[in-house]
């Protein structure tokens, strides 16, 4: 019942037509925050977003030409808010630990090793989504998708860049557990729940706000 909320939250976002981007990009980010961090749920998350977005451009696109460009803009838009929002999510997960390490606080080498698979998975996330969205269906809005996936993984995603900013982070923080074999005294379990709390308040929050720039086509 939740998905089916998000996706006509989405799809009304959508068919309104007005600041798509954004609106999409704050969805997004609201139903990661109150969800779990694993890739499984952003995985899902994504594919709602594009059902939603879908359903919205479906009937527009078998209209006149002006209102099927319009729809194709819309999608464009949609898949631009959900870059960004992933691209936030990278953020997110960058700041809590650059956080962490500002306060000699250090995750276990278990927890960010986790985290490190989850983003890269993330890393191909969008444009896998975008493909699998694609095959679901043969009509013009699976032409544009693939259009869309295409230029993806031609020209890459925000949320890509900021993904491997990340792992960098990551990759230190790593090499500084090895060196020390510091956990602070947190559980495994601890530390696991303290940097996805961190990262999910992180999203909600915006503390990765500047990870905003014009997305370019």
């Amino acid at each position: 019942m939740q998905n089916d909320t998000f996706e006509a939250d989405v799809r009304s976002a959508v068919e309104q037509g007005h600041n798509v981007q954004e609106m999409v990009r704050e969805l997004t980010l609201r139903r990661i925050s109150a969800r779990s961090m694993d890739i499984e749920s952003l995985r899902q998350i994504a594919h709602s977003v594009l059902r939603g977005a879908r359903a919205a451009v479906r009937n527009e696109l078998n209209l006149s030409a002006a209102q099927a460009e319009t729809a194709r803009m819309q999608l464009k838009q949609t898949v631009a808010g959900l870059d960004m929002a992933l691209a936030q999510t990278a953020n997110a997960a960058r700041l809590a630990i650059e956080e962490a390490a500002s306060r000699a606080q250090q995750f276990t080498n278990e927890d960010l090793a986790l985290a490190r698979a989850n983003l890269e998975s993330l890393d191909e996330l969008l444009i896998e989504t975008l493909q699998t969205s694609a095959s679901s269906a043969r009509d013009a809005v699976d032409e544009i998708l693939h259009s869309l996936a295409a230029h993806s993984l031609t020209h890459g995603t925000l949320a890509g860049a900021q993904i491997r900013e990340t792992l960098s982070v990551i990759a230190h923080q790593l090499s500084s557990v090895g060196r020390t074999q510091a956990v602070s005294g947190l559980h495994l379990a601890q530390a696991s729940s303290d940097l996805l709390r961190q990262i999910a308040a992180g999203v909600l929050t915006g503390v990765a706000d500047h990870v905003k720039p014009a997305h370019k086509d």
